[in-house]
């Protein structure tokens, strides 16, 4: 009887133990995790937030007529990395490889009009969307023969190199163009426009109606004929949760108080920030 007794007693110690390290070792875990993400200390104590962008994409960053890079996008970057306590770092890439870039920790965010979509989140989180976008035609404004997407068919398209070439070669409208010619950057495929080398420009709303207001272009955009609708969103390496969610928290704070909206007075004169 005793002998039964003392196995019992036995067993409920090694049962108190193994939970005990168990418990032990689940914190432990839980512990490690929280500390592999680092990734708003990181940038505090790098004191800077290093911003990736192509300084082409006007007007959310572009380089000015003395060669300063500007622009909707980094006013709102430089308000949050201020709020955050650091310097911003702007730093020109290659767009076409951007998130390569980011992920090799060449940059700490994507921050350049990046739409959101399927491809990218399975490379790169998001910050919640700041801004709507639509993908649209851009024709000369001569031109008769492009009053619609349908109306591509033949045509030769210039499209940036990077997601609007994808969601370009996406739309069943571009199957039966005669050709697509791809650039690094979008003035270039509008100087081609002008020369009449091709017959169209499928680029983001923001920036063909920046440049075609800026440069007096002799262009129009093909209204209500949106190859896609977008959403803006700043990109992040996946395991840099704490950097995401303390931006999102800060865009959150300035949209509140009225600054997300006075930068978006200033560039396009009007308050088009989502809430």
């Amino acid at each position: 009887m005793m002998k039964r007794i003392f196995l019992l007693l036995f067993i409920a110690a090694m049962i108190i133990v193994s939970c005990g390290s168990n418990n032990t070792a689940n914190d432990q875990a839980s512990e490690e995790t929280s500390q592999a993400d680092n990734s708003l200390q990181k940038v505090k104590d790098a004191g800077k937030l290093v911003l990736g962008l192509d300084d082409t994409f006007a007007p959310m960053g572009f380089r000015d007529e003395n060669g300063n890079v500007v622009g909707f996008d980094i006013d709102l970057a430089s308000e949050v990395a201020y709020r955050m306590g650091v310097d911003l770092e702007i730093k020109p890439i290659e767009w076409s490889s951007s998130i390569l870039s980011l992920n090799k920790g060449d940059v700490d965010v994507l921050w350049n009009g990046v739409t959101i979509n399927d491809a990218r989140k399975e490379q790169i989180n998001f910050s919640k969307p700041y801004l709507n976008n639509r993908l649209v035609i851009v024709k000369s404004i001569d031109d008769n023969t492009i009053n619609s997407k349908d109306d591509l068919a033949g045509k030769i398209l210039g499209v940036q190199v990077g997601s609007n070439d994808e969601a370009l070669t996406a739309d069943p409208s571009s199957k039966n163009a005669k050709e697509i010619r791809r650039y690094d950057v979008n003035v270039n495929a509008f100087l081609d426009l002008q020369a009449k080398r091709i017959d169209a420009v499928i680029i983001d709303e923001v920036a063909a109606q920046y440049y075609i207001s800026e440069k007096k272009a002799p262009f129009v955009v093909v209204e209500n004929s949106p190859l896609t609708e977008e959403l803006y969103g700043v990109g992040f390496r996946k395991s840099d949760g704490k950097l995401l969610a303390e931006v999102d928290r800060i865009l959150d704070e300035m949209k509140s108080d009225g600054k997300a909206a006075e930068i978006s007075q200033k560039w396009f004169a009007k308050d088009i920030v989502l809430k």
